[in-house]
């Protein structure tokens, strides 16, 4: 193996648990890579009581004393960069340059932390002669996170700078698929100054999960993944009168009228489809064409086939994502819908035993489709056609999901009318992958997300804290009223 196989991370030290293995392989040529430890409750009872242990210390020290670590640490991701998008490349299977992209944003996000100082300063207010109120936010305790395999450095930087610059201390759980960047992450913050304990890595799969959501430790749980377990974690976790925010899957709606510029919406939508593989929840994955835009489709499948896997597209996470998207495209083709573009039984030279999906166009695909309704996670995109905008607006309205809807025109009154009336948490106009950046939060809307606010942004302030508020009266001459 490239890499020893994988500890737990507790209180600052390496325990390697006695319990299974899971090997993790290297979506690029199917080799195995490293070892990581299918822990159990036991050790996830261990990392909270560490967490508990480090948050007297830690949550007692000023905002301003805490930040200064991110500072340290954004340096460092700045510093390590290559180093650090490589190793996502190896784990995850995104090109070198999406690997990059992806660390920029942790970057950017641990920069919006280190601000926080200035965005949490509280509340101050004479409410009544000689009285005075005010709030302060305080952290919750123990928190959790739970991240997804497709991004392995940024979603665990969604959550770690802001959480603990807020005070909390945190038991991390990765993806089993990718555990390798969050070790270098804990790696990283060690060097930058954190104290032993307040950040704690368990690796493991659902029984760590569960013990997550059960433990009577843990404050307050965050998760990105799929709709499906999103679900049953906000169920267990809120069941257990935690806070819970679950991040779920999306089927993004990009809808293309016939002003859309041609060469702008083509780009746009082939970037958009088969970026990361179309491994991200804000990728375009389904495209609602409205009127006469056959020109457009042509011009996004000729640009489309310069996307060369192995090349300028990654690979996806395993084998079993392999056959599950290609299983997804078999389909529709037997259901009657057109492959335009066809990327299936893909394979790369010198990468014989990766795991390949080429970009895939479908038209002709119809909103009953299991394609058109469920979130394939592959460098697919499916085409259907409407007449109006009302028609392909109604289309995306009747998704499950909401995560994300955008669409292409140069008309600003139609940019305007769609955005208002398209049942998502983040839009775009004229943007195929429409991530709000800091400050603006990030989440979505109807089964793309369950529970209140959002994971990044100021948003995530109050789900990290809890509001304290102190009426003060010194003045014993003070008007008497119902206060007093």
């Amino acid at each position: 193996m490239k890499y020893p196989a994988l500890a737990n991370y507790i209180g600052g030290h390496d325990v390697i648990p006695d319990c299974e293995t899971l090997d993790v392989y290297c979506p690029l040529n199917g080799e195995v890579i490293s070892r990581v430890p299918l822990s159990t409750s036991t050790e996830l009872d261990a990392a909270a009581t560490n967490a508990k242990e480090a948050f007297a210390d830690w949550s007692a020290r000023p905002i301003r004393d805490r930040v200064q670590v991110f500072y340290r640490y954004k340096q460092l991701l700045e510093k390590d960069r290559h180093k650090l998008a490589e190793l996502v490349q190896e784990e995850n299977g995104k090109t070198l340059s999406e690997a990059g992209a992806e660390v920029d944003k942790s970057i950017e996000v641990t920069e919006f932390a280190c601000s926080l100082p200035q965005l949490t300063s509280g509340e101050v207010l004479e409410v009544s002669r000689g009285v005075e109120c005010r709030s302060d936010y305080h952290p919750l305790g123990v928190v959790a996170c739970i991240t997804p395999f497709n991004f392995p450095n940024m979603v665990p930087n969604w959550t770690i700078p802001n959480a603990l610059v807020l005070g909390n201390t945190m038991v991390l759980k990765p993806s089993e698929t990718v555990p390798l960047s969050a070790r270098l992450i804990a790696e990283l913050l060690h060097e930058a100054g954190l104290p032993d304990g307040v950040l704690n890595i368990v690796h493991g799969g659902r029984e760590v999960v569960e013990a997550i959501c059960d433990h009577p430790t843990i404050e307050a749980v965050s998760f990105v993944g799929s709709t499906r377990v999103a679900k049953l974690v906000y169920a267990r976790s809120s069941g257990n009168l935690k806070r819970c925010l679950a991040l779920g899957g999306a089927k993004n709606h990009l809808i293309v009228l016939p002003d859309a510029h041609e060469e702008m919406t083509a780009t746009n939508v082939a970037a958009s489809m088969s970026g990361c593989a179309g491994q991200r929840c804000m990728a375009a994955s389904a495209m609602v064409a409205v009127g006469k835009t056959d020109h457009i489709v042509e011009r996004l499948v000729q640009i489309s086939r310069e996307i060369q896997p192995g090349l300028n597209l990654g690979s996806v996470i395993s084998k079993e994502a392999k056959i599950r998207i290609e299983a997804y495209i078999d389909e529709a083709e037997q259901a009657g819908a057109r492959v335009l573009l066809d990327g299936r039984h893909c394979k790369v030279e010198g990468y014989e035993n990766g795991y390949y999906v080429g970009p895939t166009i479908i038209d002709g695909v119809t909103p009953d489709m299991r394609i058109a309704s469920e979130e394939v996670f592959g460098p697919v995109l499916v085409i259907m056609r409407a007449e109006s905008v009302d028609q392909a607006i109604q289309i995306e309205n009747g998704s499950d999901y909401g995560n994300a809807a955008a669409v292409f025109t140069q008309s600003g009154g139609m940019a305007r009318y769609v955005t208002e009336r398209v049942s998502a948490g983040m839009t775009g106009v004229n943007i195929g992958v429409p991530v709000p950046r800091e400050p603006f939060s990030f989440g979505g809307w109807n089964e793309s997300k369950f529970g209140v606010g959002d994971i990044t942004g100021p948003s995530s302030i109050g789900f990290w804290t809890k509001l304290k508020k102190t009426t003060s009266k010194w003045n014993p001459e003070a008007r008497t009223n119902w206060m007093s």
